[in-house]
């Protein structure tokens, strides 16, 4: 329930609001200092790498020992990082014909001006 101020209760009210708003203020602030600002980079196990990757294990393996993925080795025991994957799934990325067509253009504007 809200209780009703006076006016004359206002000034100490608005006191104590400050405070509190200060106290919670610090709170985030400590907390925030607290957690790290970027997320520990996830490492996959091999059985994880391939369910990622849509790949069967003997596949990775291969891939692996021919350099063609980027891993870690710890003992026996390899370890991909999720990131690492990403861009290695990116790196194949086919570009669109309109993409192509804009660095065509962008490409022959260039050539174009630097001639005259």
């Amino acid at each position: 329930m809200t209780e009703i101020l006076t006016f004359d209760q206002l000034p100490k009210a608005v006191t104590m609001l400050t405070n509190e708003v200060s106290e919670l203020k610090q709170l985030l602030l400590n907390k925030s200092e607290q957690q790290p600002t970027d997320p520990p980079e996830q490492l996959l196990t091999i059985q994880e790498a391939a369910e990622f990757l849509s790949l069967t294990v003997p596949t990775l393996y291969s891939k692996c020992s021919k350099g063609e993925l980027p891993v870690m080795k710890r003992s026996k025991r390899l370890y991909f990082s999720r990131t690492e994957l990403m861009d290695y799934i990116k790196v194949g990325r086919k570009k669109s014909n309109a993409e192509i067509e804009a660095e065509a253009e962008s490409y022959l504007k260039k050539k174009g001006s630097g001639n005259e």
